[in-house]
């Protein structure tokens, strides 16, 4: 099948390779800003972890900063620019900045799907923010970032990928020569210096590039919402795993360790979940034998589940998320908390 879609994929990398030419000559501007403007990105079509890794920055810089977070609002039903307030639903800002609104109360959440006009927008707001954080703009070559961090995942790293539709590339590997920083995701909670020579070797980061190592540290399971008031059992038996997201591996590793069987049911990216979804989780729930059993989703799903119509059909089952943080291994938290607050320092002081 591969090598059917290369043909594909080659048309593809010509377009990118074009577009990209256009932009390095100047045909097509770029615009930058004074305000600091810090992207968080990838190559791929999702699942290297961007929405912790904007937490992570959120709960660096907004003690020291106002801070404002620009997302496209992904799967959201309006247009334009939008500020996010309290009693909106992921209907109509996304479910990442939902996500966002609901967990930092200090912090301005927008959305637009014009990344340039958004931040001009809240440029210009009563209360304008001291940086902008941009979730998932690497590729939008209209906008030039102060500072470009470029993630990638520690089990398919963008070297080693294909352009889509062979791979999950959505941009050219030579497009990571932009990025100021780069993180590997999802490493392994211990680090080899062995693997981290065969992870430089592979990724060959620039001099200019600083190179980063994370891992996810998972919460304690939460229970989701009012209608889940049952108490977790001190012992899990099975544990029903729902969840619409890129890559579910992490958290499946992460479940297997604390219950004797895992059920996974897999929706799409951003999958807004239907009553038909829903009743079949709850049919998948109930055929499961034994008493020690529950329902696990993930954070970002639980956006899209509470303000769901349907969701009252979980009504008196136990259903939990997963809260997430990210973690740097060694001394890299010191060192990219420095990079980070150096380039915003600098930048306010400057202008």
């Amino acid at each position: 099948m591969r090598i059917i879609l290369l043909p594909l994929a080659w048309i593809y990398q010509l377009i990118l390779l074009f577009r990209h030419f256009l932009f390095d000559r100047g045909i097509i501007k770029s615009t930058a800003f004074v305000t600091p403007v810090i992207c968080m990105g990838n190559l791929s079509l999702g699942g290297t972890g961007k929405t912790p890794h904007i937490e992570y920055l959120i709960r660096l810089l907004s003690k020291e900063f106002k801070t404002a977070v620009l997302s496209r609002g992904y799967g959201r039903l309006s247009k334009g620019f939008l500020i996010a307030e309290k009693g909106m639903t992921y209907r109509e800002i996304g479910d990442e900045p939902m996500q966002y609104l609901t967990k930092f109360t200090n912090i301005t959440v927008a959305v637009d799907e014009r990344r340039v006009r958004g931040i001009q927008k809240l440029k210009a707001s009563q209360n304008p923010p001291d940086l902008i954080l941009l979730d998932d703009a690497f590729q939008h070559r209209h906008l030039k970032a102060g500072l470009n961090v470029l993630l990638t995942d520690f089990h398919n790293m963008y070297p080693n990928d294909y352009l889509f539709p062979v791979g999950r590339l959505r941009d050219t590997v030579s497009a990571a020569k932009r990025a100021n920083i780069i993180i590997v995701t999802k490493t392994p909670l211990v680090l080899s210096p062995f693997t981290r020579r065969r992870i430089e070797e592979i990724i060959k980061p620039k001099p200019y590039q600083s190179l980063y190592y994370s891992y996810i540290s998972y919460g304690n399971l939460s229970p989701l919402g009012e209608h889940s008031s049952i108490p977790i059992p001190r012992k899990v038996s099975n544990i029903l795993l729902f969840c619409g997201i890129a890559n579910p591996y992490p958290l499946q590793d992460f479940l297997k360790s604390r219950c004797s069987d895992l059920i996974t049911i897999d929706f799409p990216d951003h999958h807004v979940f239907s009553k038909k979804d829903m009743q079949g989780v709850v049919n998948e729930y109930e055929n499961i034998l034994g008493r020690n059993k529950i329902i696990v989703t993930t954070e970002k799903d639980a956006m899209r589940l509470v303000d769901s119509p349907y969701f009252r059909m979980f009504k008196n089952i136990p259903l939990f998320y997963v809260p997430i943080e990210i973690k740097f291994h060694k001394t890299a938290e010191l060192n990219y908390d420095k990079q980070v607050l150096d380039y915003v320092r600098k930048i306010r002081k400057n202008s």
